[in-house]
């Protein structure tokens, strides 16, 4: 760290020379600045930069090199680890910039670093055009692609690093560059799951695909007809076209309109299957789970950018996730999941969920940093919840689910799925040989490890 007075004069040169806002512990809005999603974490970072434009991106990781301040990089969403801060660190905060620039004609959409799903999809809505999102408006678009992306259309469409195009990064030297199959091919090649170890991703330009129609079905059933639902969700996903996706999930009743007054608050079942096209053909593919014994449903076509927002993550809460992924799914292990299933803490936001992947996720490039690409389905536990007196009960229950399926799980992770579980779990979302080599391309673009507050890949030459 510099000198008090160097610092004091470079943070006052900072003030001045950014369009944005410049904000330090004694500031008025800093403890406002720094809340994140998870209300678990409280960080102090040393300062945080609201960044209008690449130019200010530029000079403020210039600003952390002189004064040898790691640098930590928010975008527009969550990071359930928090990753957004850290103590004694600049963060860059690139809320501020979340245009989006959609081209038809190119079928390419580019997304500035701190927009979030909601910027995205209704921008490319108008166009009947979308690509591989979040499962939440409120998911940022740029730490969602670099981790690797899966969301509701990922079956069609393929994951969203299958559909990345290029990427505009500063770099640890406040360096601007463009990665890309051509400029830059092994960087553009690790930011394919490597998340955000190599620089701050100002933009990225994405595939996109024709989407005139979007549909859904949402049944909700009591608990205890799991065992048969569970099934009955497994055979359609399996059987049917990869243009149906979506996911099954245990939780607490919310209070909304379709729910009958009854089971608000009380542990329910759901599930939701996604369609790439229109109702009627929906209807077929899910009509397995409309015959069974529920106590509510909805069936329908809708914008695909409004579907979006019917899951979004409620901020100031707690949260601790977790994910394994499964190489089957036996009956053995969806009773096990059933179980698991009727010991989620209610009444919280927690929600306990099996998603399918397979379709278009498969047969993607081989090639990226996902080891998780070839597993049928995902076991999610995501625990959210208010009152810390909680905190035990569901960090306890997220790490039951995760202990009693590691028996079928292919030991692969999706990073963005879960918090800090330690090197082990990296090894795990990475790919031990792809680790080495992202490795190397880390010590050609971050040598210092300026970028640690991450899903962190150390710099070691090759």
């Amino acid at each position: 760290m510099a000198p008090l007075s160097k610092a004091g004069a470079a943070l006052a040169a900072l003030r001045t020379d950014l369009s944005g806002e410049v904000l330090a512990p004694d500031d008025l809005g800093y403890d406002e600045a720094r809340v994140v999603f998870n209300a678990m974490i409280d960080r102090r970072p040393a300062v945080i930069a609201q960044c209008e434009n690449e130019a200010d991106v530029i000079r403020s990781v210039r600003f952390a090199r002189d004064l040898d301040l790691a640098v930590a990089v928010r975008g527009g969403g969550h990071s359930v680890a928090g990753m957004a801060l850290g103590d004694a660190a600049l963060v860059i905060d690139l809320r501020r910039m979340h245009e989006v620039t959609v081209h038809p004609g190119s079928a390419s959409v580019r997304i500035q670093g701190g927009a979030t799903m909601r910027h995205m999809d209704t921008a490319t809505q108008p166009h009947h055009m979308a690509t591989t999102g979040g499962r939440a408006s409120t998911t940022g678009v740029g730490g969602f692609v670099l981790g690797g992306g899966t969301g509701w259309l990922d079956r069609a469409f393929g994951l969203a690093i299958d559909n990345l195009l290029g990427v505009e990064l500063v770099t640890a030297d406040g360096t601007a560059v463009r990665a890309s199959h051509e400029e830059n091919p092994e960087l553009f090649w690790a930011l394919h799951g490597g998340g955000g170890n190599f620089g701050v991703a100002t933009a990225i330009t994405l595939h996109l695909h024709e989407l005139p129609e979007f549909s859904f079905a949402l049944v909700i059933f009591l608990p205890e007809h799991g065992p048969d639902v569970l099934r009955t969700y497994r055979e359609l996903i399996t059987t049917g076209p990869q243009e149906a996706g979506g996911g099954i999930l245990y939780l607490t009743g919310p209070p909304e309109d379709f729910i009958p007054a009854h089971l608000v608050g009380t542990r329910l079942l759901a599930a939701v299957v996604t369609y790439t096209g229109g109702e009627e053909d929906l209807r077929k593919v899910a009509q397995p789970l409309l015959a069974l014994p529920h106590e509510a449903e909805i069936v329908t076509a809708m914008p695909y950018a409004e579907f979006q927002t019917m899951f979004d993550d409620p901020p100031d809460m707690r949260n601790y996730w977790s994910a394994e992924y499964m190489a089957a799914a036996p009956d053995a292990m969806l009773d096990v999941f059933h179980s698991l299933g009727e010991r989620v803490p209610v009444p919280t936001g927690t929600q306990h969920v099996l998603f399918p992947q397979g379709g278009a996720i498969t047969t993607g490039p081989a090639d990226y940093p996902v080891p998780y690409r070839d597993a049928p389905w995902v076991v999610h536990p995501f625990g959210v919840w208010e009152d810390p007196a909680d905190d035990e009960r569901c960090i306890d229950w997220v790490r039951e689910v995760r202990e009693s399926v590691r028996p079928w799980s292919t030991g692969a992770v999706y990073l963005n799925f879960i918090g800090d579980e330690g090197a082990d779990r990296i090894v795990a979302g990475l790919g031990a040989e792809n680790l080495r080599r992202l490795a190397a391309v880390k010590a050609s673009w971050d040598p210092d490890n300026v970028f640690r507050f991450n899903h962190n890949i150390r710099p070691v030459p090759e």
